[in-house]
């Protein structure tokens, strides 16, 4: 389940970055409508992507809820650290990205 969160924290942070005001508040710059298209549709892949291994691991009835509950936790940790340390959670961001998909090879 690793792997499942990792992956939808990297969605819901592409997700986030989606947004012009995030986008410029933690990068420092004004993004390209292109940019900010590209982030969403991704942002929402990872999420989709971290459902389907969900629910591949553990099935529809437990896999949906452990889905849900990973990602209401990352979910939580980016709200509550982005006012204090944006930099810190960009860092988690790329290594979640990175470590997501390796921990989906390697556990099934």
């Amino acid at each position: 389940m690793l792997s499942v969160a990792l992956i939808g924290f990297a969605g819901f942070v592409g997700l986030c970055l989606a947004m012009e005001k995030h986008f410029h508040e933690l990068l420092g710059r004004k993004a390209r409508p292109a940019q900010l298209r590209a982030l969403r549709v991704g942002g929402w892949l990872l999420l989709a992507l971290s459902l389907f291994q969900a629910v591949h691991l553990r099935g529809w009835a437990h896999g949906l809820v452990e889905w849900s509950a990973v990602l209401m936790a990352g979910v939580t940790l980016w709200v509550f650290g982005l006012p204090y340390q944006p930099r810190l959670l960009l860092g988690l961001a790329a290594v979640s990205l990175v470590l997501g998909p390796l921990f989906a090879i390697f556990a099934g």
